[in-house]
């Protein structure tokens, strides 16, 4: 399959709300990357997801089948979230692209803004609002501050106006004063993983940084083993993409739910002691 090649320049940068490097040996390559070399060469394979109209149809492995879930739940409209199918590409909220470009196995339709605002923390919260949004559960959006560690709602900042752009810019107003460490604090840890569930997130609040993904989909064996799908934001602001699964290119974007142990995704290691859920 032929290459494109595609030329990027990438400004790092660090806020407060960052979701960047696990570790300070993945920051150090990165900055010596980005010190010796701005103009940054990107080999990208054109690929066939952009067939996937929702996160839905991407197919579970073999042997594997879909979970179910009721029409009116968070999983279902997590399932039913639009993909890109025009391109592949994950954009930044600049209109530059991401430069790294081999993480993604599809892209959503979610509109990221102009601001450099939805990361990560941000993304898992944006769909969690959406779809409370959508269902007119309007007193059910909420999230904290990390600054007193409570609530502020939705019905308290529209003021009687409840339209999608007032909508937008609360969340813009959360995404400002939230991230990893303020989503954690309010999430409930699920003891059970067996249990997980399609809008659970795996999160981490790390020193400086943290990062958070979303369960995406769900699927099944007769061995009762399941599969899952995780889709991240990334910093700087991003669209929000399913990402693949860097170890296991078989069943790849999916990812096999272990009992224990590490949990590799193509930027990020979490544990799967990091498994939480809205309440």
């Amino acid at each position: 399959m032929d290459k494109i090649i595609i030329y990027a320049f990438f400004f790092f940068t660090v806020g407060i709300l960052s979701c960047e490097s696990q570790n300070q040996e993945n920051i150090n390559n990165i900055d010596t990357v980005l010190t010796e070399k701005k103009d940054l060469l990107y080999q990208i394979e054109p690929q066939e997801t952009a067939k996937y109209k929702t996160i839905g149809e991407i197919p579970a492995p073999e042997g594997f089948e879909k979970t179910s879930v009721s029409p009116d739940s968070y999983g279902y409209f997590i399932r039913n979230l639009a993909l890109k199918t025009d391109n592949n590409f994950v954009f930044l909220y600049n209109g530059n692209l991401k430069y790294n470009q081999t993480v993604q196995f599809a892209v959503l339709t979610t509109d990221v803004g102009n601001k450099d605002l939805q990361q990560c923390a941000d993304a898992v919260m944006r769909i969690r609002a959406e779809y409370l949004f959508q269902s007119k559960k309007y007193n059910e959006i909420h999230f904290n501050f990390l600054s007193d560690n409570k609530p502020r709602y939705f019905k308290d900042y529209q003021a009687g106006n409840y339209s999608y752009p007032v909508f937008r810019k609360y969340m813009n107003y959360i995404f400002s004063y939230a991230n990893t460490a303020s989503l954690k604090n309010e999430l409930l840890k699920v003891e059970d993983l067996n249990d997980i569930q399609i809008g659970d997130v795996f999160i981490q609040s790390g020193n400086p940084y943290g990062h958070a993904v979303t369960v995406a989909d769900i699927a099944i064996n007769n061995k009762n083993e399941k599969v899952f799908l995780l889709a991240q934001s990334y910093m700087p602001a991003q669209d929000i993409h399913i990402l693949k699964n860097p170890e296991d290119k078989q069943i790849s974007p999916w990812y096999y739910l272990k009992k224990a142990g590490a949990l590799n995704t193509p930027e990020w290691t979490f544990y799967y002691t990091d498994l939480r859920r809205f309440k």
